[in-house]
């Protein structure tokens, strides 16, 4: 047995607050047409932050709330797929900016709004072989970037941001059990790496969505051993509040047990779910001890589910 516990949480959203009334004067759409469809109200754009301002500040958030030291980070992983620099990477900017040591393992991983349950997964396999068994997993995105504002079934849905955690590794902890998987397909989300902008079949992806997230759950719980009843959160990816609400009632999972803040932020892509895990610390909704099982789902396409303590 050996695995993973999250230790402390930190978020950072740009300030610039971008409403359905705002859209709707640019495109042909209405406040009530998105909330109905997707449940998003508004979505932070950056206008003068940058992904490395945001990266560092949500990761300097999450270091301060577990109380660990940059120096004794073994590990750090940016999932993202829309950072500042191809090279050097987003992550290689934070060793500077967070001043972690030059031994520390650094690199990017682009799972889409998937990445960062990949990068948590990764990150908990190399700290086992790691002199230094803390690790700070960052999820950011600035899709602001790479939509065509014109297009009202992309531009209503993304939001920018940076969500991040730091987690600790121990022999005696249990795994997070992460089940992922991938299904080659550019047909119903795809992004041109140059001259482009991203483009979406949104019925197609809501109804893989729809597969996805049960398939996860049904296997994290498999894996672990364990019931919903047994599980103390539930953190879903915040891509459409239909989604989410469909996945409680089929597991029956009470409202005290999941939350949905895609209201506020839309969907941030791979900064989603730990900027859920964020806003769950700062208001004291998770303890030490608890369980929480996170499942995401994204491009690519990509899936996956992990089920993680609090330390």
């Amino acid at each position: 047995m050996s695995g993973i516990k999250i230790k402390g949480t930190g978020r950072s959203l740009p300030e610039r607050i971008l409403t359905n009334g705002e859209l709707a004067q640019t495109v042909d759409t209405s406040d009530e047409w998105i909330v109905s469809r997707t449940g998003i109200r508004e979505r932070r754009i950056c206008t003068k932050e940058s992904h490395t301002g945001l990266c560092a500040a949500a990761a300097q958030n999450a270091l301060e709330h577990a109380g660990i030291l940059p120096e004794q980070i073994g590990v750090c992983i940016v999932a993202t797929m829309t950072p500042d620099t191809l090279v050097p990477s987003a992550a290689c900017t934070m060793q500077k900016a967070l001043g972690l040591s030059c031994d520390t393992v650094c690199f990017d991983l682009n799972a889409a709004c998937t990445g960062f349950l990949y990068a948590l997964h990764t990150a908990e396999c190399l700290l086992a072989a790691a002199p230094k068994k803390f690790g700070l997993v960052i999820g950011a995105d600035l899709f602001s970037r790479v939509l065509d504002w014109s297009d009202r079934s992309t531009c209503i849905l993304f939001g920018d941001g940076a969500g991040a955690a730091v987690i600790e590794w121990r022999a005696e902890w249990p795994s997070a059990g992460a089940v992922l998987g991938c299904a080659g397909n550019s047909e119903l989300l795809r992004c041109p790496l140059q001259n482009g902008y991203l483009t979406m079949e949104g019925q197609r992806v809501f109804k893989f969505a729809l597969e996805a997230v049960p398939w996860c759950i049904d296997r994290v719980l498999e894996r672990q051993g364990l019931t919903a009843e047994d599980v103390d959160f539930f953190v879903f990816h915040q891509a459409n509040a239909r989604i989410i609400d469909l996945a409680a009632k089929k597991y029956r999972i009470p409202p005290e047990k999941y939350c949905k803040n895609i209201e506020r932020f839309g969907n941030t892509s791979a900064a989603s779910i730990p900027i859920v895990l964020s806003e769950l610390e700062e208001t004291g909704r998770l303890s030490s001890g608890n369980r929480v099982l996170l499942v995401g789902f994204g491009g690519g396409l990509t899936w996956g589910g992990a089920l993680v303590e609090i330390a």
